[in-house]
Order: C-alpha cells, then structure tokens, then sequence
C-alpha cells in the first residue's frame, strides 16, 4: 500500500517538477506494468505539459498509468494484491483512492482508469 502511495506522489512530484509529457495526450499510458526495473520512458514536448522526459523506476506488483493534459498531468497506480487504486493529479488536491474492479487482482486498467477518473483533479 506504502509502495502504490508513493509511487502516485513521486510520479506527480517528478512531473510537477521537470514537465515531461507522453507522446499522446489523449489517453492515459502505462507506465509501469506490474514488475521492478524501468517503467516505459515519458517523453517530453514543448507543447506538452512534461517539458524533461524521464523513465520511472517501478516496484514490482504495482501497475502505474499517467495522462498529459497540456496543462496538468494526472496519474494513478495499484498494487495487483490490493483492492483499490489511487489518484493524483498536478491540479491540486489531495490523493483520493477507487476501487479495483475485482478485490485483492488489481490490474493495470485500474490504475489507468483511476489516472482518467473524472475526480482526479485537471486544474489547480
């Protein structure tokens, strides 16, 4: 859980820092896949709202998904043993949680799901 948390802070945090973007801003990405090592690269564009690509390193079991909006980013992440996904977004607010599809076999559509959630904050 500590794990999933953290992931979603540090994800905004280094996005509310550097800017980088992923190269379609329509949808959200996976970024990291449910194993440790490299997360896939965020690329970044001067039209985008990440302006310094990075790759996140990922923990193992935790799914991790972001979204470019031009003027936010927004991401959301699960473990695959826990029962809910959380939120985050560089709009403000704080980290707000929604459950996994199914209970104890989070996936990385929840997380992605939680990144688009209509809660998850677009402006500040």
């Amino acid at each position: 859980m500590k794990k999933i948390i953290l992931a979603s802070v540090v994800a905004v945090a280094a996005v509310s820092a550097t800017g980088s973007a992923l190269a379609s801003n329509a949808a959200a990405s996976v970024l990291c896949a449910g194993s440790a090592g490299n997360g896939t690269a965020v690329v970044s564009a001067t039209d985008n709202f990440v302006k310094t690509g990075f790759t996140p390193k990922c923990s193992s079991n935790v799914h991790l998904a972001g979204q470019d909006g031009l003027t936010y980013y927004r991401v959301g992440s699960t473990n695959v043993k826990g029962g809910r996904a959380f939120m985050g977004s560089t709009g403000g607010g704080a980290i707000a949680s929604t459950a996994c599809a199914v209970t104890n076999a989070c996936t990385a559509s929840d997380a992605t799901a939680a990144a688009t959630n209509t809660s998850n904050a677009t402006s500040g």
